[in-house]
């Protein structure tokens, strides 16, 4: 019976070191086939670094690096960043293999070092040692910022650009920060509120938004919301917190003169009418309900009609200046996001042509590029209650889709884009065009159906003269879709070509220098002598439209340099009353 017992142990214990080998087999594999992911990307992503590091690498460049990594995983939304040695860092990249830290203590102690110089004794969630075609890998494992609180190495937050390592920028730290729990405003019971402060229909209206959600898909819960009790409806709703009315209550349905009770708050919408010179022509406040106010204020914009050619037909294309779908987002928006204890209202500015939404409070994604790009909503609402009940009255969409959708329906209009102004603290603007810019430019839209939202989210800033980034332009260059020289950029002869707008090109192509220097030579020939205030009567308004008053003046400075330095012209007298002639060999010429 002994020998027996013994052998079973023996057996078990045989077989759980079998079990742990699997496991550890199993967990070096996924290593593997993750590692080769991540070395088949087509570039160094902002949460991985590769490194050779053969032998030795500074500590603290170690931890700069987890600090970087740690942030930039937060940011775009990554469970893990890495740092991986013994592989190079350009494509296509080869395993080298690293004796870092090989010989001992090795890699033991290097999570307890790093942790003695992170923020809340962070380190790494996993240093792995992989061997590769027969050389050594090493995969660090980087666990992600915690929410609100980016990760410092010896009390710097470091972040990465594409492959370059330096301090976090700001707007990159308070977008972490900003993912801490708020003191949600919009969830506290509002205080000497009853349902008899709540307007009846408002509460009727909500219903039906609240039913249009299940009308597909659950027929039978939508026929269920008319037989609740406005109590029943409105914590389903998830507008009243256990049966008590909350401020997001009073917002969206309270009576106009409940409005006083959420003091020193304020939920209110205005609307202003201004004409060309800023004029306020007109104006209007809205109160609660405000879900009932946002069809009020859009009965007021005077939403005028449009006509263009389309290309498809010969008869002109009617649509109205906004789209109801774009002018109600904006709003919702505006509702959901506002800062209501800064005691301010929304405003909707309705100007020749456009409609400028302003709310308070900070833009919480930190950059609209940064919204269109990922394809992916922030993840946190200033307002999470608020946000919540709007969501369930069919209000805003639950995935956060609408600043994107805004920029498609525009485009798909054949309209300028949105334009997003986030200069002042703690205020949102956004404007939409209400009218084309350019007919010709419009026409490039409807004929090129290939262009990405994000290339035309770039051609628009150009069209409306405005600065775009380094990767914008490069791209607009490769697509051959923009021409000049930074910042004085314009649409191409190609899409000129497209848009049948090739004279506004030639206007803005620069002439080639010898049209001018032939102009110069003529009017000296002519007229024997020239001052620099004729030189530039003759040729300003003839130079390219792309430059500027001073870039003209500099381009025709430089020609005269240029002439003067071949033979041609030659200066007479003192600067001020500098002439300038035709050198003896030029007038034989001419």
């Amino acid at each position: 019976m002994q020998k027996t017992r013994k052998r079973l142990k023996e057996e078990l214990t045989h077989l759980l070191c079998k079990l742990d080998d699997r496991e550890e087999r199993a967990m070096y594999e996924d290593l593997g086939a993750q590692l080769r992911e991540m070395m088949d990307l087509p570039a160094e992503t902002e949460w991985i670094e590769f490194k050779e590091a053969k032998t030795n690498f500074d500590f603290d460049d170690v931890g700069r690096y987890f600090s970087a990594l740690s942030n930039e995983a937060n940011l775009y939304g990554k469970s893990a960043g890495w740092l991986l040695f013994g592989i190079t860092d350009r494509s296509p990249r080869k395993i080298v293999g690293s004796n870092y830290r090989l010989t001992p203590p090795g890699l033991d102690r290097l999570k307890e070092q790093i942790a003695q110089h992170t923020n809340h004794l962070m380190t790494f969630a996993g240093v792995h040692e992989l061997t590769v075609d027969g050389k050594r890998v090493v995969m660090f494992e980087i666990p992600p910022a915690s929410r609100g609180i980016p990760t410092t190495w010896k009390g710097v937050a470091h972040g990465r650009i594409h492959e370059s390592l330096g301090p976090l920028a700001l707007h990159e730290i308070e977008e972490i920060r900003r993912q801490a729990p708020l003191d949600d405003w919009s969830a506290k019971v509002c205080e000497g509120v009853t349902y008899a402060d709540l307007d009846p229909e408002a509460i009727a209206f909500a219903r039906e938004k609240y039913k249009e959600k299940f009308q597909e898909k659950h027929r039978d819960r939508a026929k269920e919301v008319d037989e609740w009790d406005d109590l029943t409806f409105l914590t389903k709703a998830k507008v009243c917190n256990q049966g008590r009315i909350t401020n997001t209550a009073v917002i969206l349905l309270g009576k106009s003169e409940a409005a006083s009770l959420l003091s020193p708050a304020i939920a209110h919408i205005t609307w202003v009418l201004r004409d060309k010179d800023e004029i306020e022509v007109d104006y209007a406040h809205f109160g609660p309900p405000l879900i009932l106010a946002v069809d009020r204020v859009f009965s007021k914009v005077r939403n005028l009609t449009v006509r263009y050619i389309s290309g498809e037909t010969l008869f002109p294309l009617e649509v109205t200046q906004y789209d109801p779908w774009v002018i109600r987002e904006a709003l919702h928006n505006c509702i959901a996001h506002q800062d209501y204890r800064q005691a301010a209202r929304i405003t909707v500015t309705e100007r020749p042509g456009s409609l400028m939404f302003t709310n308070r409070g900070d833009f919480i994604p930190g950059t609209v590029q940064r919204v269109i790009e990922r394809d992916m909503p922030s993840d946190q609402y200033r307002n999470p209650f608020l946000a919540g009940a709007m969501v369930e009255l069919n209000m805003i969409d639950t995935i956060g889709s609408g600043i994107k959708r805004m920029f498609r329906i525009q485009r798909d209009r054949n309209f300028p884009m949105p334009d997003y102004d986030l200069d002042e603290e703690s205020v949102v603007r956004v404007t939409i065009p209400g009218r084309l810019i350019d007919e010709r430019y419009t026409w490039m839209l409807i004929e090129r159906k290939d262009l990405t939202l994000m290339d035309v989210i770039a051609l628009d800033k150009v069209q409306k003269g405005r600065p775009v980034t380094r990767e914008e332009r490069d791209v607009l260059r490769e697509k051959r879709l923009i021409e000049g020289r930074s910042p004085n950029l314009y649409v191409s002869a190609s899409v000129a070509a497209e848009t049948d707008t090739r004279a506004d090109y030639i206007r803005k192509r620069s002439f080639d220098r010898a049209y001018f220097k032939d102009m110069v030579v003529a009017y000296l020939q002519t007229y024997h002598e020239a001052r620099w205030p004729e030189i530039e009567g003759l040729l300003l308004d003839k130079v390219s439209d792309a430059l500027n008053e001073k870039q003209k003046r500099e381009f025709i400075k430089s020609l005269l340099k240029e002439m003067r330095k071949e033979g041609t012209i030659v200066t007479v007298g003192k600067t001020r009353g500098a002439k300038w002639v035709l050198t003896p060999s030029s007038s034989k010429k001419v």
